[in-house]
């Protein structure tokens, strides 16, 4: 375990996932320097190491001053309704503001890269949604980052209904298809959002390299770790 100070800055802490991410980071003992970047700032998180700065996500020069320091970087920046904006705006967001941040990243030395995925992601799909994932992920890795962290969820299941009756039927029937997803097909099992949010926070602790892709069964060994006193 990485028990050495740590500086982490983040695109996306307003987000269901990128909150309760955000909150567990601020719990770390080593966290040494925490910057949240976004066009609002995240209520009720505090500490003398903690910076929010708003930012344009689709103009990079409005933060790069602000990434040298840093050793860790995490994405959780992206559409809540895909189906509810057009093509090319969910390319912008989900892919290329993404990008423009991971690339300005690696140019400011960062050297562990996380990003919020999809569970089948793959440039090769026939859903638009996932080959635009899988182009992210596949342009991630090209920018060769000394460890590349991504997650790769199925359906995110939060507490309350933030987008509809679509949302609400999939929140009361996904948890009803537990059972039935095993072996190869646990991948598929809806994750709590605060399980996942506390995965990617404390993924940072260990010490790995090279790529990684995370899926159910990590997000709960990961929220199994301890952290250092």
């Amino acid at each position: 375990m990485n028990t050495s100070p740590l500086s982490v800055v983040m695109l996306g802490a307003t987000g269901a996932v990128g909150s309760l991410t955000a909150r567990t980071l601020v719990t770390i003992p080593q966290m040494e320097r925490l910057t949240l970047l976004g066009r609002r700032p995240l209520p009720d998180i505090t500490g003398n190491f903690v910076h929010q700065h708003n930012i344009d996500i689709f103009n990079p020069t409005s933060y790069l001053e602000l990434l040298p320091g840093h050793h860790i970087a995490i994405c959780t920046l992206g559409v809540g309704q895909p189906s509810k904006i057009s093509k090319d705006d969910f390319v912008k967001i989900d892919k290329l503001a993404v990008l423009d941040f991971a690339s300005a990243c690696k140019k400011a030395g960062v050297r562990h890269f996380e990003i919020l995925a999809s569970i089948d992601a793959n440039l090769n799909s026939l859903s638009f949604y996932l080959r635009t994932k899988g182009e992210l992920v596949n342009e991630l890795k090209a920018l060769d980052f000394e460890r590349l962290s991504t997650f790769q969820p199925s359906m995110i299941l939060t507490p309350t209904n933030r987008y509809g009756l679509s949302q609400a039927i999939i929140l009361r029937l996904w948890p009803l298809l537990k059972p039935l997803l095993l072996g190869g097909l646990r991948k598929y099992r809806g994750i709590p959002v605060e399980v996942l949010g506390k995965a990617i926070a404390v993924n940072i602790l260990s010490n790995k390299v090279g790529v990684e892709t995370l899926c159910w069964d990590d997000f709960l060994a990961l929220t199994k770790t301890s952290l250092p006193n």
